[in-house]
């Protein structure tokens, strides 16, 4: 996680960010400590990247890279106003003893798990806004797992996590927003979670998908009151986080946390 120190909204390039509106930034920090101690007291480590003046998004640490199997591909961002942090994301990698043979410079355009989510079986890729096709591949053939390529066809849904969910990698049980998908990617997920929560568009533009599960936790924006009861039922304890304040830049609870699976 990346605290949000510098963060506001002084450009656009997704449908959420408004320049105009501006930003509480004390209360955006509060929100960020929530969530960051809410981990901690559910017993998860949280590792800290110290956030770079000039880099405003830095908080949506999930972009910075994906991290499987103690490997970890790197990002290269869409826009530039972004396009530094994807160093800054691999310093931290390299200080803190991953090897320089499990750390790659991607040669095309990720933007980490932003559009890379993992499960036992796959990695799913988000395509369609921001990373290219031609990243599933590269991500394929570096980790060595099969990837399964989907099409946002939303622009407020510009990346996969926030239209889906990985609730449980170890069953491969996932929550999505089909609204969010072109037809030919609604009929892959539907092949391959037969058994997946569907949220309701309210939910969806609630971010409600942009959530983090531990497999039995799933801490999600608290607007999406409509998930909570489908998840008690599915066996998950779901934790409303308030990330309004982060919300202006497009991005919650996913969007703050990249998972560093060993």
């Amino acid at each position: 996680m990346c605290p949000p120190t510098h963060f506001k909204v002084t450009y656009s390039i997704n449908p959420w960010m408004d320049p105009t509106k501006p930003v509480d930034l004390p209360l955006a920090l509060a929100q960020w400590e929530d969530l960051r101690d809410r981990y901690r007291a559910l017993g998860h480590t949280v590792e800290l990247l110290d956030p770079v003046p000039g880099l405003p998004d830095m908080v949506f640490a999930a972009n910075g890279a994906t991290v499987v199997d103690g490997r970890v591909l790197g990002a290269r961002f869409a826009h530039p106003e972004r396009s530094d942090e994807a160093a800054a994301h691999l310093d931290w990698f390299r200080r803190n003893g991953y090897p320089d043979a499990d750390v790659r410079v991607p040669e095309h355009v990720n933007e980490g798990e932003g559009d890379f989510a993992v499960t036992d079986a796959w990695i799913l890729a988000g395509r369609g806004f921001r990373s290219s096709p031609l990243s599933h591949d590269e991500a394929q053939e570096f980790f060595g797992r099969p990837v399964i390529g989907l099409e946002l066809v939303d622009p407020r849904y510009y990346h996969l996590d926030t239209a889906l969910c990985v609730l449980d990698d170890a069953r491969d049980e996932v929550m999505y927003y089909p609204g969010a998908f072109s037809p030919g990617s609604r009929s892959v997920l539907e092949r391959l979670f037969p058994d997946a929560l569907i949220a309701t568009a309210e939910d969806a533009a609630a971010l409600g998908l942009n959530a983090v599960s531990d497999g039995r936790h799933v801490l999600l924006p608290q607007a999406a009151v409509g998930l909570f009861g489908p998840l008690r039922e599915r066996g998950f304890e779901p934790v409303g986080m308030d990330l309004g304040e982060l919300l202006k830049g497009g991005g919650s609870v996913k969007c703050c946390t990249q998972e560093l699976r060993p």
